[in-house]
């Protein structure tokens, strides 16, 4: 009977072992992954801007190269730049999220910018962005919405 149940325990390990590793991560394409994607909200129909941190797993460096949302009517990557004592925000076309490591977009650097909300959108609300990189992956990511405090 001991020797049925290590077999039995042997097989059960091997089937949940084998669905683990073919079981998609949270917001996942290939080697890259979205982790606490937010946007902090503002009222009257202000822009708002977008913060999520992309790792890549993978061996060669990969671009962020475009972003949309069925939410808003434009969404645009932005670095938020220095000038001595004066900061600025300039358009970009790409960031790089290096090979086995990962991308901050984050308050006070890359960050994105989502202007034109197609409905109402408020605090605790849930808005999907779709990111697109260089080597052909797209990830569909959903993001948080806080308040103007980040909470």
């Amino acid at each position: 009977m001991t020797k049925n149940f290590k077999s039995l325990t042997v097989s059960l390990g091997c089937v949940f072992g084998t669905l683990a590793a073919f079981a998609p991560a949270a917001h996942a394409a290939g080697a890259l992954s979205a982790q606490d994607a937010w946007v902090r909200w503002l009222p009257n129909d202000l822009p708002a801007a977008g913060y999520v941190t992309l790792k890549n797993e993978g061996d060669q460096p990969v671009n962020l190269v475009g972003v949309s949302s069925d939410a808003y009517g434009m969404v645009m990557l932005h670095q938020t730049v220095s000038n001595g004592s004066t900061q600025k925000m300039v358009m970009v076309d790409k960031a790089t999220v290096p090979a086995h490591g990962t991308l901050a977009i984050a308050p006070g650097g890359y960050h994105l910018m989502l202007e034109k909300a197609k409905h109402k959108i408020a605090p605790g609300d849930t808005v999907n962005v779709k990111l697109q990189f260089s080597d052909g992956e797209t990830l569909e990511t959903p993001f948080a919405v806080k308040s103007p405090s980040g909470q």
